[in-house]
């Protein structure tokens, strides 16, 4: 397998078990609340990491540190649960899904990278895909669900070009450890303010905030900031579309949730879109810290 290969394989390896997230909080962390959950998923994987690294910021990563914690973790979550609360799910999964066409046009933006037809035509092929996957067809909409879903996209859409462009002089692990406890730091105000006390963790609890934590954060965003530094901004986005076909096939899998035709054809589209915009990228994989080309 070639390099590029490898590393989109690594790379979706963060979606695909994001999309875990519903059946395991449902299974194992019913009584928790979601902005608790948000912290508990983001905080510990992020101070372990720290205590396996080392090392801290200095100078300007301070404030790059928590400028990126806070767009691809902290504002990012906190948007999600406010559209997962206001909408139906499968309108916020569509809403959430257009994030990779605003990564195309911020990565024209802020990288100087041309956006290209294909990457956009692929990511609205994915969006397409995502809504026959998950939106019904007497879902309902709310204004304020909506600008939550929408700003969450445009949030960790502009915190992974970022993070393509800020590449620090340090390890990935350190890196991803620095945006780790930055964003949950940042959601700790936010659950203790808004949200209900934390019941007692029983073992079940542990081992649902220990799989989101550990692989669902600490182990899944380093794969995912490494695939932003190895790879094309539009490339490393349409990944995400995987998110919401895992946790259809899963709802399939585990809780007898049925697979209608629509939900194939979108799951083909999903795959169809990811395929589009990683062949349409004939430029070869770029040292980390290089500027983005097409």
């Amino acid at each position: 397998m070639s390099a590029r290969g490898s590393d989109l394989l690594l790379t979706a390896i963060a979606p695909i078990i994001w999309g875990s997230t519903y059946i395991v909080t449902t299974a194992f962390l019913s009584g928790f609340s979601p902005m608790t959950v948000a912290m508990l998923r983001a905080l510990p994987a992020g101070l372990l990491l720290l205590l396996i690294v080392r090392q801290l910021p200095a100078g300007i990563w301070w404030l790059r540190s928590f400028v990126l914690g806070a767009l691809n973790i902290a504002i990012f979550l906190s948007m999600l649960f406010i559209a997962a609360y206001r909408l139906p799910g499968g309108v916020a999964a569509t809403v959430l899904a257009v994030q990779p066409l605003i990564v195309v046009f911020l990565a024209s933006f802020v990288l100087a990278s041309p956006a290209r037809p294909v990457s956009i035509y692929a990511a609205l092929v994915g969006i397409a895909g995502v809504a026959l996957l998950v939106l019904a067809p007497n879902a309902a909409l709310d204004g304020v669900g909506v600008a939550a879903g929408l700003a969450g996209a445009v949030s960790m859409a502009l915190g992974n070009v970022l993070t393509r462009k800020w590449q620090p002089p340090v390890s990935l692990l350190t890196f991803t450890a620095w945006q780790l406890t930055a964003g949950g730091l940042l959601l700790v105000p936010m659950a203790l303010l808004f949200e209900p006390p934390m019941p007692f963790p029983s073992a079940a609890n542990l081992l649902g905030l220990g799989w989101l934590g550990l692989i669902g954060a600490a182990l899944t965003y380093v794969l995912w900031f490494r695939g932003i530094a190895r790879m094309q901004s539009a490339v490393v986005s349409l990944l995400l579309f995987l998110s919401p076909l895992t946790a259809v096939l899963l709802g399939w899998m585990f809780l007898n949730q049925t697979l209608t035709s629509p939900q194939i054809g979108g799951l083909v589209l999903v795959i169809g879109s990811i395929w589009l915009g990683q062949r349409a990228s004939a430029v070869p994989v770029s040292a980390p810290g290089a500027v983005e080309t097409r």
